[in-house]
């Protein structure tokens, strides 16, 4: 999760825009409320950027972008070339000397493991030290490689930064060998295993875990019929990837996001459940009791899960902040500990 403006502001994002970051074009689109509701928007300057814009060219794009444009609520991050990459340096010295405080966090990608993320946290403390930063940068770590899968915990433990994880499937179905369009609607059940391990891995460590892209975009001269079905394509993978525990979703395009976000909210009757479930633990001082209303029982669990409904909804406009604030300040008086930050 990252948490924003002094620690009064808490998102985990429910869609994460990645988009390249040598077009101010479409850094201008992405900066648009309207025109694409994200969480969480993600400038790219590795796979998305071509050879010829690498080094000074999209960096100053970049810059340029952080600098004038107004993104709003939305979540701001870079991501650099790889860290193997000649650029990777150059990159994150030029993000952090010249949009000083302008950006939220890094994304690392091809990560290996935890020495990768270590190194970007060492490398986020010297500059933002060398640079003047009042932000703490925060880092997500892509999980593209069946290595990084292996070391999923241990990158998400490696440092104090980490925000998230994110399931990566483009570079991580090019290194088992599968082409990711043969199994663009299955992927669920096909990756059903590493899904629910950069989840579980994510969880142990009180961070987000985010789901990859969905391929398939439709056109603007495409039939009704045609825009229908590669939407229901999108709704079916982020409504799984939400059952199993996915906090959120890449996408690649605006025209994804308000499926995407859709799927990741709480619909009206889960949010009445779960202020009801908060309400009545709360009213009971806390453990395990039942409840004669809804013939469940309620307890720690129940009311973390419903906490964390609740945070997705106050995301969304739907619940007031003030009260998620004063659930959680009661969750940790009797529990000892931050539910909306459990890694503490």
């Amino acid at each position: 999760m990252f948490i924003l403006d002094e620690g009064t502001r808490i998102v985990v994002p429910r869609t994460e825009l990645t988009y390249p970051g040598h077009n101010m074009k479409l850094h201008t689109n992405a900066a648009n409320a309207e025109k694409t509701p994200v969480d969480h928007v993600m400038a790219d300057l590795e796979d998305a950027c071509p050879y010829e814009f690498k080094g000074d060219k999209s960096r100053a794009t970049m810059i340029e972008a952080l600098n004038k444009l107004d993104f709003g609520k939305k979540v701001i991050t870079v991501r650099p070339n790889n860290l193997k990459s000649e650029f990777f340096r150059g990159d994150m010295d030029a993000v952090l000397k010249e949009a000083v405080d302008k950006f939220h966090g890094i994304i690392i990608p091809k990560c290996n493991g935890p020495e990768d993320v270590k190194l970007v946290s060492d490398t986020l403390d010297e500059l933002e030290s060398k640079y003047g930063w009042k932000t703490k940068l925060a880092i997500e770590a892509l999980i593209e490689r069946p290595r990084a899968l292996e070391y999923a915990y241990e990158m998400a433990m490696a440092s104090p930064r980490m925000a998230g994880l994110i399931f990566g499937i483009a570079d991580y179905t090019a290194e088992l060998g599968v082409d990711p369009k043969y199994c663009l609607d299955r992927q669920n059940e096909v990756f059903h295993y590493e899904k629910k391990a950069v989840i579980t891995a994510a969880k142990a460590a009180g961070i987000h875990a985010i789901d990859n892209v969905y391929l398939a975009l439709w056109r603007k001269n495409d039939s009704p019929e045609r825009i229908k079905e590669v939407e229901d394509g999108l709704k079916k993978k982020c409504e799984g990837s939400a059952a199993i525990g996915m906090d959120g979703t890449w996408v690649i395009h605006p025209q994804q996001a308000v499926v995407a976000n859709n799927a990741f909210t709480p619909n009206e009757q889960q949010i009445k459940e779960a202020i009801h479930q908060l309400d009545f633990y709360h009213e009971m001082g806390g453990g395990s009791m039942f409840n004669p209303k809804t013939g469940e029982m309620i307890d720690e669990a129940t009311a973390k899960i419903a906490l964390m409904r609740v945070s997705k909804a106050c995301l969304a406009g739907l619940v007031d902040k003030k009260y998620l604030d004063s659930m959680a300040e009661k969750s940790k008086s009797i529990t000892g500990y931050d539910i909306l930050n459990s890694a503490e």
